[in-house]
């Protein structure tokens, strides 16, 4: 696998060094304290599935901008209906559109699903493609989805998946000081240490929608805080 990562250009202005032990102590106790607390769907599709990259693929194009129980109601009922490329194509975008309601924005992520496939199709042989350079010529698939693919599916660790949850909480802790997720994306993998690259999603993602939430995060209850810097609260 390659070209998954930017590896020349200067850093962000405002990237630091996390300190490896702090940061091997907070993933550490995340491990720990996820293991009772509700994953994020595209997880949990991916563990009911195999692993399967079609439809981790899928699922995180339908995920943008929307709570994740719906999420996975609306890939669940989607792959009841057409569970492959090929299948998934032949629906008409209205169908797809019924399926997948009430996702945000779900009309824009219905075309996107139909032309997604039939690129799959007609370029792929059907098959997801195992890089970064390929995934992100599919319609819809920028480098978070392709990411979280190349993760997921492929079991790549040379990957780190930054959504709004990775971009906040590794602000807030310190890791880096970026303004925006793709920013984040290049100066995490400056900052954190190889082993953790493809833990950073699951674990950030997880805390993020159990304690450090956007507004009105879990402070008194947190089991890193003495370790977070709490920038930006």
């Amino acid at each position: 696998m390659n070209g998954n990562r930017e590896s020349s250009g200067a850093l962000p202005k405002r990237v630091t060094r996390a300190r490896p032990r702090a940061v091997d102590r907070i993933m550490r106790i995340m491990a720990r304290e996820i293991a009772g607390m509700e994953l994020p769907a595209v997880e949990k599709i991916s563990e009911a599935q195999a692993e399967n990259p079609f439809q981790i693929l899928i699922a995180t194009l339908l995920s943008a901008r929307t709570q994740d129980a719906t999420t996975h109601a609306a890939s669940t009922r989607l792959f009841k209906r057409a569970h492959t490329p090929r299948t998934l194509a032949k629906l008409p975008v209205e169908t797809i559109e019924r399926l997948i309601f009430p996702v945000g924005f779900y009309r824009t992520k219905a075309r996107h699903v139909k032309k997604c496939c039939e690129k799959l199709v007609t370029d792929f042989n059907g098959q997801v493609p195992s890089t970064m350079e390929e995934l992100v010529t599919l319609p819809g698939v920028g480098r978070k989805t392709a990411n979280l693919v190349l993760i997921l599916g492929f079991k790549s660790l040379r990957n780190i998946c930054v959504d709004i949850h990775v971009h906040r909480i590794s602000n807030r802790l310190g890791w880096v000081r970026t303004t925006h997720p793709e920013e984040t994306e290049q100066a995490l993998y400056r900052a954190i240490p190889a082993r953790w690259w493809p833990l950073i999603n699951l674990y950030l993602v997880t805390w993020g929608q159990n304690v450090c939430r956007p507004v009105r995060p879990r402070c008194a209850d947190c089991a890193i805080s003495r370790d977070c810097q709490k920038f930006g609260l």
